[in-house]
């Protein structure tokens, strides 16, 4: 979920297999790789599957988990699933370093990325960031993080007048700790793990990158270009998008049941019940209002955060070709 590729990467599984997983000839089987492991953020795939919506469209559908050493492009580009999810930032870099990611749907309608910081140090706006220490979360992630800081004219080179900028990993430990002022968490997840470790709401300030206008697309289906080119395999797509959705809507309507289907389907047995049903309450305001359809203006809203994203953008230019409405607007209708 939170990794980039470097372009020798893309390169070399471009060409190890230049023959992606469309040409198999399974014109009804579909691997999706995830971009994180097992969790009610993918929720509206295990639904889709344990209510047999895939089996309605046809399709033999495999989940494939993913983790911190699985990089979902580089997966796609190997040839190993035929679909993936990925956070946009890192769909856009990866395409613009060679590998041809196409985005054919959207069911995350908003972000769940914010900051989340002790009260006690007195922050109450972006103004009060200068001269704290902020944990963010890197490999493509820290992007909207400059942009937000860039616009606010915010240095994050450290100093009274700028921010320290701490490379975050996966955890909470750098609040908890006070290593950082304040850290990267996610609406549905790790802001919650803040809470599981004794510190009160009361106690914390957060600020959603969503309404700081800074926000980008996550969690979006991604294929490869020219797979999108055979029609046996963009009609898997239309009909994996269609029952993906509805997956999704059930999830929405369904949170604790659906909570209990992503556990039934977690083979490591990490996941705690409380936790799964309130990240999926949490999931459900992000895809609610969102039938599957990328919407352009939230596209060009992601493409110029990252474009201002400071000295070193994620992207140098505007993309072209990397997104379509064809699959979602044969599936919608």
């Amino acid at each position: 979920m939170k990794k980039l590729l470097t372009s020798a990467a893309i390169a070399l599984a471009l060409a190890a297999t230049p023959q992606m997983a469309a040409a198999d000839g399974h014109a009804n089987s579909v691997k999706l790789q995830l971009q994180w492991v097992t969790q009610a953020q993918f929720a509206g795939y295990y639904v889709a599957l344990d209510k047999g919506f895939y089996e309605e469209e046809g399709l033999e559908v495999e989940i494939l988990p993913g983790g911190p050493d699985i990089a979902p492009p580089q997966v796609l580009a190997g040839g190993g699933a035929d679909v993936m999810l990925n956070w946009m930032p890192s769909a856009l870099a990866a395409r613009e370093k060679g590998l041809p990611v196409v985005n054919i749907a959207q069911p995350f309608k908003t972000s769940g990325l914010m900051l989340t910081c002790w009260k006690d140090t007195g922050i109450t706006g972006p103004q009060d960031f200068k001269g704290k220490t902020i944990g963010v979360w890197f490999f493509g992630n820290e992007y909207p993080f400059l942009s937000w800081m860039s616009q606010e004219g915010i240095s994050t080179d450290g100093g009274d007048d700028g921010v320290t900028v701490l490379k975050q990993g996966f955890n909470v430990d750098p609040l908890l700790q006070r290593q950082a002022d304040c850290i990267s968490t996610m609406t549905y997840n790790e802001y919650g793990q803040v809470l599981d470790a004794g510190v009160s709401e009361d106690e914390l300030v957060t600020f959603k990158y969503e309404e700081q206008g800074v926000a980008t697309l996550e969690d979006g289906i991604y294929a490869l270009e020219e797979n999108l080119e055979d029609p046996v395999f963009k009609d898997k797509m239309v009909r994996f998008v269609r029952a993906s959705m509805k997956g999704w809507k059930y999830a929405e309507a369904n949170p604790d049941e659906s909570a209990g289907i992503v556990l039934d389907n977690d083979e490591t047995g990490a996941q705690s019940e409380a936790h799964q049903v309130r990240m999926m309450g949490e999931i459900a305001k992000l895809t609610a209002g969102s039938n599957g359809a990328l919407d352009e203006a939230d596209f060009q809203r992601t493409v110029d955060t990252l474009l201002a994203g400071g000295s070193d953008p994620v992207i140098s230019k505007q993309p072209e070709g990397a997104w379509t409405s064809d699959i979602t607007d044969a599936a919608l209708n």
